[in-house]
């Protein structure tokens, strides 16, 4: 078992269980924590997928899955009452470079389903609800200078939606999807990367206060393919993500970044699991969030699978939390289950706590204000994940959007 480090206003657990110890494992799990608690993650990975909402039973909180997430503000989507309230329309608008091509699809179309199945009851209703699927097709060899863009605009009401996009052999993408507005949506995402593709997958939830937003992410990574997810949540009342990843061939790399800033209220989730089944494959994880204000509180859940058959596997997840103010939150769980000891590495790591007094101590010293030292100290902590979007229109955006939560910690 690892430790991780435990801090006033947070809480953290996090476990490695070896099946097969050997040459070559390297465990890591930095911290200095003074207690640790076993969490065994075969109940978050090996549940039974499926695409019968039957086939899962309606949570009341007390899962393992379910317990941090308050269930009385999802509008019914788990236990099947959103799917009779009244239906909202999304507007989307999509910004295509030349060659990708964009489709409303029916749910006989073959190429849904293909990235993963739903692992709970949310997913399996947004896969058995949603009337047209939306396919994003880049195709082979093609490698695009300007972003693919899909905004996503709730206008009320409960939707149900079905995304697929599918980077074709040795091509080359950024896809951005950006959410904006209101309402209560459950959706599928999957991302297709054919061998030797490079993938950038941009998912930014910027709703209004009220939106609920509950999303599976499947990314199915090829032979020698690349791929890229970057996690952005600012908006929403309650926003739940579940970012999944698994490997068709050897070769795959998967890198999944993100960063949240929840304020006084607001549920913001994310649980990510990376299923290494097939040798020689490399995944990294790095997440951060800032939390100010009454009752903002974030939940972070990283679950990483090395099975018997995935020799030469390296992996890496951190997850980091600055809280500014009394009264936020957070959980962070780092999980990691090794079947083979025949791998290069794996390891994991989790903080939470406040600024560092030694850092605005030298800013102050220096004669930078107190607010803005504060200011220039969070810049700092989110700037690193930002830059991994490579695009700068984006990345600008984004650092906006940080300054005017800033402003806020400070009013």
């Amino acid at each position: 078992m690892a430790d991780v480090q435990n801090t006033t206003g947070a809480t953290t657990a996090g476990s490695i269980e070896v099946g097969t110890a050997g040459a070559g494992a390297q465990l890591a799990g930095p911290g200095t924590g003074r207690s640790t608690v076993q969490q065994p993650i075969d109940a978050r990975v090996a549940v039974k997928p499926s695409y019968d909402v039957d086939d899962f039973p309606v949570p009341h909180g007390r899962e393992e899955d379910w317990r941090f997430t308050p269930l009385h503000r999802l509008g019914g989507l788990h236990d099947g009452s959103a799917a009779s309230a009244a239906r909202g329309e999304d507007k989307i608008e999509l910004g295509l470079p030349e060659g990708v091509t964009a489709e409303t699809v029916g749910r006989d179309d073959a190429r849904l389903g293909k990235a993963g199945t739903p692992v709970d009851r949310v997913a399996a209703q947004a896969y058995s609800a949603f009337e047209q699927a939306l396919v994003v097709t880049v195709p082979k060899d093609a490698v695009l200078t300007e972003p693919v863009k899909i905004d996503v605009h709730g206008e009320g009401g409960v939707n149900f939606a079905h995304l697929v996009v599918d980077v074709k052999p040795f091509a080359e993408a950024v896809v951005v999807l950006n959410h904006t507005g209101s309402g209560t949506r459950a959706a599928n995402v999957e991302l297709l990367v054919g061998d030797g593709a490079k993938l950038t997958f941009v998912s930014v939830q910027d709703w209004e206060r009220d939106a609920v937003h509950v999303a599976q992410h499947n990314a199915l990574v090829g032979r020698d393919a690349s791929f890229k997810s970057v996690v952005v949540t600012f908006g929403g009342d309650l926003v739940r993500l579940h970012p999944r990843v698994n490997y068709a061939a050897p070769g795959g790399e998967a890198e999944l970044f993100g960063l949240y800033f929840a304020d006084a209220g607001q549920h913001l989730e994310h649980r990510l699991v990376i299923d290494h089944d097939t040798p020689h494959c490399r995944s990294n994880v790095a997440y951060k969030g800032a939390l100010q204000g009454q009752d903002a509180h974030a939940v972070w859940v990283g679950d990483v699978l090395i099975r018997a058959t995935a020799l030469g596997t390296d992996t890496y997840e951190l997850n980091r939390n600055l809280v500014l103010t009394d009264g936020a939150r957070v959980d962070s769980i780092p999980n990691l289950e090794i079947e083979t000891g025949e791998i290069v590495g794996a390891g994991h790591a989790s903080a939470t706590g406040r600024f560092d007094d030694e850092q605005l101590f030298y800013l102050q010293a220096r004669g930078i204000p107190a607010d803005e030292a504060r200011r220039l100290v969070v810049r700092g902590f989110f700037a690193e994940l930002v830059q991994q979007i490579g695009v700068a229109e984006i990345q600008d955006r984004l650092m906006e959007k940080i300054e005017a939560e800033l402003e806020e910690t400070v009013a």
